[in-house]
C-alpha cells in the first residue's frame, strides 16, 4: 500500500533540493564550455597531435559508462590530492572537502566531450564561403568567428545543447554516490528510514519530469526567439538590397 503521507512530504523536500542538481548542470556546463571549443576548432581544422588527442578524448569519454567514471574519479582525486598535500606539510584535509566539487569534475568532463561534438557538427553547418566573406571586408579571423560563425552555429546547436543539458539533469542523479545530497539523494534518505522507496522513486520520477519539461520548454522558446530574430535581418537586408 502507497503511504501518501510520505509521497507528499518526500516530494516537497526533494524540490527544495532542485537548486543543487541545477547549480551541478549549470556550473558544469560552464566549465565544459572553453575547453568543448577548443576541442572542436582543433578537430574541424585537424591540427596534428592535438586532433589526434581531442578525439581519443571523446571516444574515451562517451565509450565509458558516467558510474565507472564516477567510481574512478571520486576514488582516485582525493587519494592523490592527500598525497600531494601531505608531501607539502600541509594539515589540509582534502577529504573534508564539499563532494559537490567532485560532481563538477565529473559532469564537466563528460559534458566536455558531447559538448564538443555539439559545437563541432553546428560548425560545419556555417558555409566555408562566411569566412571568406568576412575575411575579404577586413574582419580578422577572431572577428569572422565572434560575430558570424559562432551566432549562426549556436542556433544550429541549441537543439542538441538542450538534448545534452537535459540528459545531463538526469546523469546528475547519479552525484547520490559522491553523497551530493540532490533530487535522489534527499528521496532515498527519507526512503531508507521507514523502507518506503517505491513512494520515494515516485517522487524522484514526478520531480526530475517536470524539471526537464521546464528547461525543455524554455529552450524551445530560446529557438524560437533566435529564430525570429534571424528572420527579421534577413527581411531586413532584402528591404536594404531593394
Amino acid at each position: 500500500m502507497i503511504d501518501f503521507h510520505f509521497l507528499i512530504k518526500t516530494f516537497w523536500l526533494s524540490i527544495r533540493a532542485i537548486p543543487v542538481t541545477l547549480g551541478i548542470t549549470v556550473v558544469s556546463l560552464l566549465l565544459a564550455v572553453v575547453p568543448a571549443l577548443i576541442i572542436a576548432l582543433v578537430r574541424i581544422k585537424k591540427i596534428k597531435v592535438l586532433s589526434q588527442l581531442g578525439s581519443v578524448y571523446v571516444s574515451f569519454i562517451r565509450g565509458t559508462p558516467v558510474v565507472l567514471q564516477i567510481l574512478v574519479i571520486y576514488s582516485l582525486i582525493p587519494s592523490l590530492l592527500n598525497v600531494v598535500i601531505q608531501k607539502t606539510g600541509s594539515s589540509f584535509n582534502v577529504f573534508e572537502l564539499n563532494p559537490i566539487i567532485y560532481a563538477f569534475i565529473v559532469f564537466a568532463l563528460n559534458s566536455t566531450a558531447t559538448l564538443s561534438e555539439v559545437f563541432r557538427s553546428a560548425l560545419k553547418t556555417v558555409h566555408k564561403g562566411q569566412m571568406e566573406a568576412a575575411l575579404s571586408i577586413g574582419l580578422t579571423k577572431f572577428q569572422a568567428f565572434r560575430r558570424i560563425l559562432f551566432p549562426q552555429a549556436f542556433i544550429s546547436a541549441l537543439p542538441n545543447i538542450c538534448n545534452l543539458t537535459v540528459g545531463l539533469i538526469k546523469n546528475t542523479s547519479l552525484a547520490f554516490m559522491m553523497t551530493v545530497k540532490d533530487i535522489t539523494a534527499v528521496a532515498k534518505i527519507e526512503a531508507a528510514y521507514g523502507y518506503n522507496y517505491i513512494e520515494a522513486y515516485l517522487d524522484i520520477f514526478v520531480v526530475y519530469l517536470i524539471v526537464c519539461s521546464v528547461v525543455q520548454v524554455l529552450f524551445k522558446f530560446t529557438e524560437k526567439k533566435f529564430e525570429f530574430k534571424g528572420t527579421k535581418k534577413t527581411r531586413a537586408s532584402k528591404t536594404e538590397a531593394v
